[in-house]
Formats: C-alpha cells, sequence, structure tokens
C-alpha cells in the first residue's frame, strides 16, 4: 500500500509561509521527505502581473517561476523538518544558479515544479529545480534558500 503525498491548498497554505496574492503553488503531487517535490502551478489571466508583463502578449516572469520552484522547496523543507512556518521564521533566498529559461509560460499552462534537496550545509539548502509545461523545460535553476528565525 502506497501513502498519499499529495496535499491540497489548505495543508500547502500550513506549510508555506506565503499568502495572497504570492501563494505560487495550487497542488503538491507528490514528494519524498528529505529528497523531492512535484507540484503544480496553474497559470491563469487572472494573476496581478500579466496585466504588466505584457499585455499584448502576458508571459510568466521568470523569477516568478523561480519563485515558485522555491517555494515547492519551501513546502518540501517544512515537510522534511516536520515544521511549520510561524510569525517568527522566515524562508530566504540565498542564491540562483544556472537559471534558464526555455520557453515562455502563458495563461492556460499548467507549470509543473519538480524540486530535489541537492544538499544541506550549515542551515543553507540547495535544491535543483525544472519546470515544465506539457512535458517540455520552461526554465530550470539551482536555488539556496536558508530558514531563519525572526
Amino acid at each position: 500500500m502506497t501513502q498519499d503525498t499529495s496535499m491540497d491548498i489548505k495543508e500547502i497554505l500550513d506549510h508555506l509561509p506565503h499568502r495572497y496574492p504570492f501563494v505560487l503553488v495550487d497542488k503538491v503531487l507528490s514528494y519524498e521527505l528529505g529528497k523531492n517535490i512535484e507540484a503544480i502551478k496553474n497559470v491563469t489571466i487572472n494573476e496581478p502581473f500579466f496585466p504588466g508583463h505584457f499585455p499584448h502578449y502576458p508571459v510568466m516572469p521568470g523569477v516568478l517561476i523561480v519563485e515558485a520552484m522555491a517555494q515547492a522547496a519551501a513546502i518540501l523543507s517544512f515537510k522534511t523538518l516536520n515544521e511549520r512556518p510561524n510569525d517568527h521564521t522566515v524562508y530566504y533566498f540565498v542564491g540562483i544558479d544556472k537559471a534558464r529559461f526555455k520557453t515562455p509560460v502563458v495563461p492556460g499552462d499548467q507549470l509543473n515544479l519538480n524540486v530535489s534537496i541537492e544538499r544541506i550545509i550549515k542551515g543553507i539548502w540547495k535544491y535543483k529545480g525544472i519546470a515544465t509545461v506539457g512535458g517540455k523545460v520552461a526554465a530550470e535553476a539551482e536555488i539556496m534558500c536558508v530558514l531563519k528565525e525572526i
């Protein structure tokens, strides 16, 4: 019998310090503690950035695709640590390397986020993220984040 490792939006919000309009993960399809996560972001024309990026051809900003990968990584990290974010914790970016953007992400796309933990050293988590649409790579990056008490 396999364990269900999917998460709905309620559980995502329990494990993510972000809130509207900056939640960029709609559903977690699966995760393996300490290893990887697969999540989705449904991209709609109602996103607050589309009126300005670009009105004549709406494209999801690449930095927000990387942010979506980082949010999936944060969920995986909190689940792995068996912790939940609170008013005294933040999850900061500390590095983005090898970011590449292969194809535009537009309204109507479903962004599939695949993030794996590469290593954890001195509280800094390094991940490899790949975002795909319809099986084609839209973006990829190595990201580093740290959980801080404030």
